[in-house]
């Protein structure tokens, strides 16, 4: 595996640079950042969806819908993973309504001023954007209803340090729902160590097993598989990417649910 500063360096600049130029990723280019062949994970929002925020909220750099299979509340406190230009932030606020809050939480200071602009321009009082590693967020322990993430979790090196994060901030009975990248079978050494594939989501992607496992490790109960799509990129009998909604929850005060 490469280096874990350097796979943050070029995951901060390859997102920066997306944010600032604007020249890929977008519904009206949907074609895949990261060069000829590689994978259009395609997260499929809705156009009525899309239709309702400001343009260039969503970036196409998704894998997934997780604000479709979290089951958010009015009046409930979300935070977003590696929120980008805050697609799943405005959605998911849209959900909890004027007594809720979305607290989005990413790295790259282009992104942050890119959705910090995308909330004024639709009106999202109750949306906010804070800098941050996810392994280790600007978000108070036990303070939050639900954790969501679009294809995120996989460009962090320490999936473990994650999970317990998501654990700490998450109050009793809390749930988290991610969307991400994950792997059948044995990957490849040469996407592994490949530093421009973890920058696409694919060089640190995890085993599906052992992705649901890491949840369950970190305390989690119920982590269950809500959606799941199969690509062909790269398929061989040995070796398949796949991308996974997952959900889990927090046992609450009284040891469960």
């Amino acid at each position: 595996m490469p280096d874990r500063a350097a796979i943050r360096e070029i995951v901060k600049s390859k997102y920066g640079a997306i944010a600032e130029s604007n020249e890929c990723c977008t519904p009206e280019q949907p074609a895949p950042c990261c060069g000829a062949g590689a994978v259009d994970f395609a997260p499929g929002y809705t156009p009525e969806e899309l239709s309702a925020l400001p343009r260039g909220a969503e970036l196409g750099l998704g894998c997934g819908r997780p604000t479709a299979h979290a089951e958010i509340r009015p009046g409930e406190i979300v935070v977003d993973l590696g929120s980008g230009a805050g697609v799943d932030c405005f959605l998911a606020a849209k959900a909890v309504g004027e007594r809720g809050l979305v607290i989005g939480v990413d790295m790259t200071d282009a992104m942050l001023e890119k959705a910090r602009a995308n909330a004024q321009i639709g009106g999202f009082a109750n949306v906010q954007f804070r800098k941050g590693e996810i392994d280790r967020m600007p978000i108070d322990s036990g303070s939050v209803d639900l954790v969501i993430s679009n294809c995120v979790i996989n460009l962090v090196p320490d999936k473990v340090r994650v999970f317990r994060d998501i654990y700490r901030v998450l109050g009793p009975g809390g749930r988290f729902c991610v969307a991400d990248v994950v792997y059948k079978g044995r990957m490849p050494a040469d996407l592994r160590n490949d530093l421009d594939q973890w920058a696409c989501c694919i060089g640190g992607a995890v085993e599906k097993d052992e992705y649901l496992a890491l949840a369950r490790n970190a305390g989690f109960e119920r982590v269950a598989v809500k959606a799941e799509v199969d690509y062909d990129y790269r398929r061989t009998d040995e070796f398949s990417l796949a991308s996974v909604t997952v959900i889990g929850y927090k046992p609450d005060s009284n040891g469960g649910r």
